[in-house]
């Protein structure tokens, strides 16, 4: 298997550098190589390998020294064709997974992005763009936590940016394919689910503020013998609506605020952003999410400390009483020594309330880090960083190994970290970079 894995990334990471190579021996265009990594190596206080803390039941994790595993996406684009204001433009990216276990392992390997987007070649539209392939698809996340929830990310086939007098308007057509994890007679076991992805964005209502607007919906395509197995079931369809506030020039950073609502497949068979999953299950129930996020940077001293913050409430609300409740709220203040050291600290708290009753599921998490970066800002990068983090949990299963590595049970956690049965220390050192 390792052999396997290391022959595909060697292939995958060697075709594209022979398709960069190729393109600049052909026509010699300017190669754009980008990229994110992050990497390290981690202890637990008592012994043992590093854990990484998350709330049952969340939707993420506060992430600063709270990663276990080595992560990459690297990407190879180029202008291939311009004329005056047209340009067609081709990107790729491959992203890699490992466990963090040895110098040789298991690599996962993925082709996360291969598309080409077309910019004013639709001359009835001036300044938009149609693109084709699989791409990142106008991704909204918070930073601090990595939790993206509004992404239809996937194949898929679009036209962009075009201009509708006030604001600018984008149609999406998204595609998420798997297999049914139910076997049924007469039937392929492979299923399509479809998402239109629709958003009119760039509405301007205040000063640097703009709103967007957005509506996903999400279709199960099934033949018709899977038509009579799923028989109407919740999981074929969902819907998701999107309104968020941008604000630009907000003491010297940024600020989203979202209201999201939900509905059946997109929340039950999708991942909850936006987007259907390849794998809906017949026996999923109804229902519906009600999402409310706020997040941003500010500068609280310019130049010297600066502020990420972020606020999440979800609730979904399921027709067999299965449904949850999730509350969240986190900051990370960073001070700057000089122009490349600085003091961050994190604290983010988790709390989780089931609708079919029993102890709730709360995690508070605080990491101090000593930081070296690329400048002066919570974005800087390059970053290595030292960092010492304490959580706390309690409840019902309350803490859950993130699913980036080993993972580690609420009723071993204890013992795995030396601490106590309901909170624990790591430690480690670990670098972060995109460009």
């Amino acid at each position: 298997m390792k052999m396997l894995s290391n022959a595909i990334s060697k292939s995958v990471l060697g075709g594209a550098l022979c398709l960069a190579s190729g393109l600049s021996a052909a026509a010699a265009p300017d190669i754009d190589f980008t990229g994110y990594a992050r990497s390290g190596i981690g202890n637990t206080a008592g012994g043992g390998d590093q854990a990484c803390f998350k709330a049952n039941g969340a939707g993420a994790k506060y992430r600063l020294g709270n990663e276990c595993e080595t992560y990459a996406e690297l990407g190879f684009g180029s202008t291939l064709y311009e004329e005056g204001d047209k340009s067609f433009y081709f990107n790729s990216m491959v992203g890699y997974h490992s466990n963090q276990l040895n110098d040789s392992e298991d690599t996962g390997v993925e082709m996360r992005q291969l598309y080409v987007q077309g910019d004013n070649i639709v001359e009835a539209l001036p300044g938009a763009s149609i693109w084709a392939g699989k791409r990142f698809y106008r991704r909204h996340d918070v930073h601090i936590n990595d939790f993206f929830y509004w992404d239809s990310t996937g194949p898929g086939a679009g036209i962009e940016n075009i201009d509708v007098g006030t604001g600018k308007l984008h149609l999406a057509w998204m595609r998420a394919t798997g297999t049914d994890d139910t076997e049924f007679p007469d039937a392929d076991n492979r299923i399509s689910n479809d998402t239109l992805d629709i958003r009119w964005s760039d509405i301007p209502v205040n000063a640097d503020g703009k709103l967007v607007f957005g509506y996903n919906y999400g279709r199960a395509q099934l033949s018709d013998a899977q038509e009579q197995y799923y028989n109407g079931s919740e999981a074929e369809r969902g819907h998701l609506l999107t309104v968020q506030h941008e604000q630009s020039n907000w003491f010297g950073g940024t600020n989203k605020f979202a209201v999201q609502y939900g509905t059946d497949g997109i929340i039950n068979a999708g991942n909850g952003q936006g987007r259907m999953n390849g794998n809906p299950s017949a026996d999923a129930v109804g229902g519906d999410m009600w999402r409310v996020i706020n997040h941003g940077n500010v500068w609280l001293s310019p130049g010297k400390v600066d502020l990420l913050y972020a606020a999440i409430y979800e609730k979904k609300d399921f027709d067999d009483g299965s449904g949850q409740t999730w509350i969240s709220g986190g900051i990370r203040p960073s001070y700057y020594w000089t122009d490349n050291l600085s003091t961050a600290l994190e604290i983010g708290h988790d709390h989780v309330s089931f609708e079919n009753g029993g102890a709730d599921s709360n995690l508070t998490k605080v990491t101090l880090a000593q930081q070296w970066a690329a400048g002066v800002s919570g974005f800087a990068r390059p970053v290595i960083r030292t960092f010492v983090t304490y959580a706390d949990w309690h409840g019902r299963d309350a803490f859950q190994d993130d699913g980036s590595s080993r993972a580690l049970d609420a009723d071993t956690v204890g013992d795995a970290i030396n601490i106590g049965d309901h909170d624990g220390v790591t430690f480690g050192v670990q670098m972060d970079v995109w460009f």
